[in-house]
């Protein structure tokens, strides 16, 4: 018993269907996927967000308002942040550089 490729493709959908996971087609996985800018900015916008902290418990702790532990835990992930948001850039300046490099 031969199937064809076009019958095996239709049994497949049919039973993605039946279990309810049918196949998304190019334009349902464009319309779910994330765009990249909408990436980029939340990644800046929590990176900020992470810095502020830091900032706002350090001024806390000087007036007497925090602990030092949690001026401390904010700092360790506003540095954190900081040394991803760095690793990042320089991975893209040196993927930038290598495009640049290529022969044409």
């Amino acid at each position: 018993m031969a199937i064809s490729p076009t019958q095996a493709a239709e049994i497949y959908a049919a039973v993605a269907k039946a279990a309810g996971n049918a196949p998304r087609t190019d334009e349902a996985a464009a319309a779910q996927a994330p765009n990249f800018a909408e990436l980029v900015q939340t990644a800046v916008q929590s990176s900020s967000e992470s810095l502020k902290a830091g900032e706002t418990a350090a001024a806390q702790v000087v007036a007497g308002e925090a602990s030092l532990v949690d001026v401390v835990t904010a700092v360790s992930a506003a540095e954190v942040t900081l040394e991803t948001a760095i690793a990042v850039r320089n991975r893209v300046i040196e993927a930038y550089q290598d495009i640049l490099r290529m022969p044409i």
